[in-house]
């Protein structure tokens, strides 16, 4: 019978044995509360693939001697779980682990929606997509979220060197010696993948030969053939890929150069031309804005000649136009000054446009009061005059406040709060 993979076998059966994610399962956390008191509610775990999300699942179900059944809400159907109802109807409860709940379809949904009420089934549902975007409500509102996060490299190393010595589950028998710089290799590029860490070291260990003492040792060149291309995993439609963008925004918005290179190292490596060139325009215009009214040409420019020579050479003008972007003066008064102006229309505050600013082209407008006192402000000393433009119910509207941030808006500024006061 073929041997299931090391990381299947190292799995955790008690909240105990379970490596990293303290902030639920370390002592008095809510987890660990729950299985102390051997009461779970319905939860769902989420977070990114390969950090133990199943793994955690069913140390929590055993850890509270509740009998637990583990389905996968793509691969099974109804009819699984009606079986794992009709065992809970026999026993009085039953914990149901399920894989991929984010793809639980309207006939489970509905199927499982009156177990969960009556408290006959506990479910542990487990995924990678964001539950606020992916689950249906009527599941999400009968259990409580919790947030996965990637393991730490110390983390990762402890589960490694844990496996290499378990001799009933691990690679103990294999006699096998890891130097230092591979397992830092390895916990580091994984990512926090702890599935993937320990799928490369399964790999060095069954791949390299045994030396005259019988032992496999793994240094650091074998590590990083078992461990390629694992460092940097990105999905581009994922919600991981949106936490990205997010933060490579927040922090050119936040003027930290080296936080903003580091997150266009990320969407550089995962290849993501379109992303990057969206939200430079988005940030020129929305975060720099009338501060360095530049930035938005500017940013452009170097979109085009990253476009234009495609990648690896791409990342020079994105990275000198990031820099620039992250050191300009910041203003959001315009679009601010916007928003406000189209919630006002949104909420019916409106009003009729004075009949002097009327379109007053056509025959018989004059006779309608169109266009009558409009003053021309070419005609006038300085190309300004004083009239009124807002309708009556917002003639002391302001919507506009400019920032001091920039010597372009402070012109600006000045100008504007000058004709305020002659308003």
């Amino acid at each position: 019978m073929k041997q299931k993979p090391l990381a299947f076998r190292m799995r955790p059966t008690k909240i105990d044995e379970i490596i990293g994610q303290q902030h639920l399962v370390g002592e008095g956390k809510i987890l660990h509360r729950m299985v102390k008191a051997k009461h779970l509610t319905s939860m769902i775990l989420y977070g990114p693939p390969g950090i133990g999300k199943t793994s955690i699942a069913t140390a929590i179900a055993g850890s509270t001697k509740t009998a637990f059944r583990k389905l996968n809400a793509v691969v099974n159907n109804k009819k699984d779980m009606e079986i794992v109802v009709e065992e809970a109807k026999m026993s009085g409860k039953v914990i149901l682990i399920l894989d991929e709940v984010h793809r639980l379809d309207k006939a489970k949904q509905d199927f499982l929606l009156p177990h969960l009420e009556s408290g006959l089934i506990t479910l542990i549902g487990a995924t990678t997509s964001n539950p606020y975007h992916a689950i249906n409500p009527a599941i999400r509102s009968r259990c409580q979220i919790f947030e996965l996060k990637p393991l730490l490299p110390d983390e990762i190393e402890l589960a490694l060197v844990r496996a290499i010595s378990d001799t009933e589950h691990g690679l103990g028998s294999l006699n096998v010696e890891i130097t230092s710089e591979a397992l830092s290799h390895i916990a580091n590029s994984s990512g926090g993948d702890v599935r993937s860490a320990l799928g490369a070291i399964e790999l060095a260990a069954l791949s390299t030969d045994a030396n005259e003492d019988g032992i496999i040792k793994i240094n650091l060149p074998i590590a990083e053939e078992c461990m390629q291309n694992k460092s940097f995993v990105h999905d581009k439609n994922g919600d991981a890929h949106y936490d990205v963008l997010s933060a490579f925004q927040k922090s050119i918005r936040g003027s930290d150069v080296n936080a903003a290179l580091h997150y266009l190292a990320r969407l550089i490596e995962a290849g993501d031309m379109v992303s990057i060139s969206r939200r430079l325009l988005i940030i020129a215009y929305e975060d720099i804005g009338l501060a360095s009214p530049q930035a938005g040409p500017r940013a452009l420019s170097a979109i085009e000649v990253a476009e234009r020579v495609g990648f690896p050479e791409a990342r020079i003008p994105l990275a000198n136009i990031v820099i620039e972007l992250c050191l300009s003066p910041k203003s959001n008064s315009a679009y601010k000054a916007l928003d406000s102006a189209i919630q006002d229309v949104r909420s019916g505050f409106s009003g009729d446009i004075p009949d002097h600013l009327k379109d007053a082209h056509y025959k018989g407008a004059e006779k309608l009061g169109r266009g009558i006192e409009y003053k021309y402000p070419h005609n006038y000393e300085n190309g300004w005059v004083k009239q009124q433009y807002l309708p009556d119910r917002l003639k002391n509207k302001t919507y506009f406040e400019p920032k001091h941030t920039g010597k372009f808006e402070q012109a600006l500024a000045q100008l504007y709060e000058k004709l305020q006061k002659n308003r």
